[in-house]
């Protein structure tokens, strides 16, 4: 219906489109747009993220009714997350909040509208893929030298981001934040979860375009920003930590095992040896991993634990529909719910979050969404012989894989900082795998 309604705005306007610069430049200054959200979102709020968000999209519609030949295309993977949006629009008008829950459904909107306008850009410029991924992964380095740097000077805890009861003092782990806002190290973490396999892929495709100096720097950019992301001492990017490195060495496998055995074995030994030594001569960094299996006796564990409970409880009783879409929507809810002193902010698990908030129809359209395009990613990357659409199609992977592990335990992944990368590398994996035009 939309390409009906598109092919006659088309053919109506095409002396518009005949006749004017703008409309005719329209996908460079989509470009640029595209590339202002991973730059803004170092130092802007998320207001004004959204706002460039909303740019990208409304040139994309620009371009969707005046250029001659756009249309949408509709993959597999799409239908199930067209199916979640259509629940979460259901969850919004059930909601006994709606004007919260509104609110919330508009950034949902701004997130599903800029992953369409990439997905619209890339399936026509698959050359900018490397420039997209390439400042991506600038925008991590800038990070990770922020990081060490915030080490160095011992920056100050802007709130209580650890249990540091039971710590000696040479146990507690200065926390950076960077300069994504608002400050929070989880954020950090999480930012870095996203956007790490951005420079492990550009050093991977600079090794294959035979630009070996520039694969060394990416390389060495790859490295800090696993460093930078070990400082922000969030235990749910530990986790995406390993995922991340775990995914580069399942891989590599596929052009390293059969020739560089002993190479590619040296290579995960030394990995682990540097991770076990970290943790045996760092004692705050042990003491932060060790607290992940301390249950209820780390007070971050046990708070998250109380939310679970009561999020579990929310869901029992909303779920069909949910509450409504958005994080303060969930906040006024839970307060029904929580225990008295344990006020929160969304469910820490972003699964249990999507039940809670568009209920159980959207949370099954959401798992099966990400099952298929991770399914068809696996199976692109063990037949596909094109090894620079490999290399790219495993940075979305590990990056998509790895957020998800990261939200089991934690909700920044609702940060337009990393809800923008994510739908960029489902973008691209979209754009390769299924290319609909070869």
């Amino acid at each position: 219906m939309f390409n009906r309604v598109f092919n006659f705005t088309q053919i109506k306007f095409n002396f518009i489109y005949r006749n004017s610069l703008f409309i005719q430049n329209i996908d460079k200054l989509v470009f640029v747009s595209i590339l202002c959200v991973y730059i803004s979102s170092l130092f802007m709020s998320s207001d004004i993220i959204g706002f460039i968000a909303l740019i990208t999209i409304f040139l994309t519609l620009i371009k969707l009714i005046f250029v001659p030949g756009q249309k949408l295309d509709i993959t597999k993977p799409e239908l199930w997350l067209l199916a979640y949006f259509m629940f979460v629009i259901i969850s919004l008008g059930g909601s006994s909040l709606f004007s919260l829950s509104l609110k919330g459904f508009v950034k949902t909107l701004t997130y599903m509208g800029f992953y369409g306008s990439l997905v619209s850009y890339l399936k026509n410029n698959k050359h900018h893929i490397p420039c997209i991924i390439s400042v991506i992964g600038l925008c991590a380095g800038f990070e990770s030298l922020t990081a060490i740097m915030q080490n160095f000077s011992h920056v100050e805890e802007i709130s209580t981001w650890q249990d540091i009861s039971s710590l000696n003092p040479e146990q507690i782990m200065t926390r950076v934040y960077g300069t994504l806002k608002p400050y929070n190290p989880n954020l950090m973490g999480g930012y870095f979860t996203a956007a790490v396999p951005a420079l492990f892929a550009m050093s991977a495709y600079n090794i294959v375009q035979k630009h070996y100096k520039k694969s060394a720097l990416w390389l060495t950019g790859g490295m800090l920003s696993l460093v930078g992301l070990v400082l922000t001492g969030c235990r749910g990017a530990y986790m995406g930590m390993i995922t991340i490195l775990a995914g580069i060495f399942l891989v590599s496998a596929k052009y390293l095992w059969e020739n560089y055995k002993k190479i590619y074995c040296s290579l995960i030994g030394f990995v682990i040896l540097a991770i076990t030594t970290a943790l045996l001569f760092v004692s705050s960094l042990r003491a932060r991993v060790l607290s992940i299996f301390a249950m209820r006796r780390d007070s971050s564990n046990s708070f998250r634990f109380n939310v679970y409970h009561s999020s579990v409880e929310m869901f029992k009783d909303n779920w069909l529909l949910g509450i409504g879409i958005g994080n303060k929507n969930f906040r006024e809810i839970y307060g029904l719910y929580m225990k008295t002193g344990f006020d929160a902010l969304s469910a820490y698990n972003i699964f249990l979050e999507t039940a809670v908030e568009s209920g159980i129809f959207a949370l099954a359209a959401f798992l099966g969404y990400l099952f298929i395009l991770i399914h068809d990613a696996v199976k692109y990357i063990i037949s596909s012989n094109k090894v620079k659409d490999v290399i790219f199609v495993s940075a979305g992977l590990i990056s998509i894989v790895a957020v998800c592990v990261h939200g089991m335990v934690d909700t920044v992944f609702f940060r337009p900082q990393i809800q923008f990368v994510f739908w960029t590398m489902a973008a691209i994996l979209r754009c390769v795998i299924y290319d609909l035009d070869s």
